[in-house]
């Protein structure tokens, strides 16, 4: 009957419910692998291996280890201009690139090893600008403002103003130039360069943390001394210059009086240098007292000071 049937039903039913994936035939690893299988590979901005596989006359096609091979579009393959693709690229040859669109329909990405060299280039360009570095670039053009050159493949700028012969910067094309960073800029892509900075750049190079300098006086204020150090200025804040209690700064030193000082840090990208003459001191406030004997003695003291300067640092690190 209608009725029995329904209550044959009812247990059936409830043995459906009640069974979990266990019971079927379930085998994860398999499920895993085909997940793996269709994933993208790639999103943009990523850095993939692959191998050559093939190429068009517009491009090269690359094992990513996707479901369809990477293309690399002829105009990416490079920073410069490729004639020979075929011997560029061989079948077979290992090569790293960045992903610059994610795939189609036909799970296909685009890749470029153009891209990935800008961002190497940009990378070490900026690794040079921090460390205050002088670089040599070959002036390829001119335009009204100033002239254009290259380095690590990047398209650099020299503005007429940062020029030593700003006047006539059309004869320069052809010749290298010393320049010093102005600029970097990867997102603007900016790469501006100077060549009167060159000289201040390679100034600072000399330079070093715990080295005795000597200058004058440029300026008081009220932070504060700036030391001219010959193309250079550092900055003796008011809070280096003596252990002891300095009412005013002009109790200490005057402007354009002749200072020997300690260098505690240099940030060459930013121009910076910190002074220290507290350093030279024996008994705190020395220098407000004897001053002329803390100069007289300032190579001596220099010794003892950078000693006192390392163990800081090896304390600190």
């Amino acid at each position: 009957s209608r009725g029995a049937a329904a209550a044959d039903a009812a247990p059936a039913a409830a043995s459906r419910q009640a069974r979990t994936v266990d019971d079927f035939d379930f085998d994860e690893e398999a499920f895993l692998a085909a997940l793996d299988e269709n994933a993208p590979v790639g999103t943009t901005g990523e850095v993939v291996k692959g191998v050559v596989i093939g190429m068009e006359s517009d491009g090269v096609y690359v094992d990513i280890g996707g479901k369809a091979p990477g293309f690399m579009p002829k105009s990416e393959c490079g920073l410069g201009v490729i004639t020979n693709l075929k011997e560029r690229f061989p079948k077979g040859l290992p090569i790293e690139v960045l992903v610059t669109r994610e795939q189609n329909a036909d799970g296909m990405v685009t890749i470029s090893a153009r891209a990935l060299a800008l961002r190497h280039s940009w990378e070490k360009v900026r690794q040079l600008e921090k460390e205050g570095k002088v670089v040599q670039v070959k002036v390829s053009g001119f335009n009204r403002g100033g002239v254009t050159c290259e380095l690590e493949g990047l398209r650099g700028f020299i503005p007429r103003s940062q020029l030593n012969a700003g006047e006539n910067h059309e004869a320069l094309v052809g010749q290298t130039l010393g320049v010093a960073f102005l600029e970097v800029n990867a997102e603007t892509r900016k790469l501006v360069l100077s060549e009167k900075r060159a000289a201040t750049a390679a100034r600072f190079a000399t330079l070093e943390v715990g080295q005795l300098v000597e200058g004058h006086v440029a300026s008081v204020k009220p932070y504060g001394y700036f030391v001219d150090l010959g193309g250079v200025s550092g900055l003796l804040h008011h809070s280096c210059v003596t252990g002891g209690v300095l009412r005013d700064l002009r109790e200490a030193f005057q402007q354009g009086e002749p200072i020997k000082a300690l260098i505690t840090a240099i940030d060459p990208a930013r121009g910076r240098i910190a002074l220290n003459t507290a350093l030279l001191e024996g008994p705190a406030g020395e220098l407000l007292i004897a001053k002329d004997t803390v100069m007289a003695e300032a190579e001596d003291r220099a010794h003892r000071a950078r000693s006192l300067l390392r163990q800081q640092e090896q304390d600190a690190g």
